[in-house]
């Protein structure tokens, strides 16, 4: 499992056919610890890109999903870091949307579950909707509250970070940047461009509210209004952050 974690025997390991054992050990008949294990290790060959196709043709992804929202808090986390990652390719964001794993990371999101669960849900959701098909399942599955909700100062960086990378990926669907919004996105995000915030996050939310004003002039003037409010020059912060000035792009 620890050998896992390094790159050189994340290709030795795949060599040796380890991925199919591993896979075969997901399985209901498989001891929860066991189990969680092979999670733990599947994600960490997952860092590997030639490693997510094998992992997937293995047929890894049911059996991940199965484990989210059940067992321990240590296996729903080696489970959803382990879909997190797979989710880096394409074709693996459409097997894992089709297993039903959209609705069970939108769980993780919420109140009771561990900070890292909540990180790796936000930032599998956030590879999935690379997908135009998924960014409709998950608006529907109901992601963006709770995706809002994570942006709060209660959440860590790097879950504050995930849910505004979702949120951006999400906004570039015209009815997803109305429900955003409304969902109460824009002040959260502004309040991550104030002096002092960590970077990542700042990044993040920046491309979130760039996104959002695209062809939305209802958003751009309540993002001005958030601005004035928290006396942040987020139209600045956007231009130094991604490159972008109010008005460079009305249109979808």
């Amino acid at each position: 499992m620890l050998l896992s974690q390094h790159a050189d025997n994340q290709v030795t390991i795949a060599a040796a056919g380890a991925i199919p054992r591993l896979v075969q050990l997901l399985g209901a008949g498989s001891p929860p610890d066991v189990r969680q294990v092979a999670a733990f290790a599947l994600g960490n060959l997952s860092q590997n890109a030639d490693n997510q196709v094998t992992i997937a043709a293995a047929g890894a992804v049911p059996p991940l999903v199965q484990l989210l929202g059940r067992g321990s808090a240590d296996m729903q986390e080696c489970a959803s870091q382990a879909l997190m990652l797979l989710a880096q390719q394409a074709d693996n964001q459409v097997t894992i949307a089709a297993a039903g794993a959209i609705p069970r990371l939108v769980k993780l999101l919420g109140f009771g579950a561990t900070a890292l669960m909540q990180e790796n849900a936000a930032g599998a959701l956030a590879r999935l909707a690379c997908n135009p098909d998924n960014m409709v399942t998950m608006a529907s599955a109901g992601a963006i509250p709770p995706l809002v909700q994570l942006l709060g100062a209660g959440s860590s960086a790097d879950v504050q970070e995930c849910a505004a990378e979702a949120l951006m990926i999400l906004a570039q669907h015209a009815d997803n940047r109305v429900t955003i919004a409304a969902a109460g996105a824009i002040p959260p995000l502004v309040q991550l461009l104030r002096a002092g915030s960590v970077d990542l996050p700042k990044v993040a939310a920046a491309h979130a509210l760039k996104q959002l004003g695209v062809g939305n002039a209802k958003n751009r003037d309540a993002i001005a209004a958030a601005a004035a409010s928290a006396s942040v020059d987020v139209f600045g912060e956007v231009e130094r952050l991604v490159g972008y000035k109010d008005g460079d792009d009305d249109r979808e």
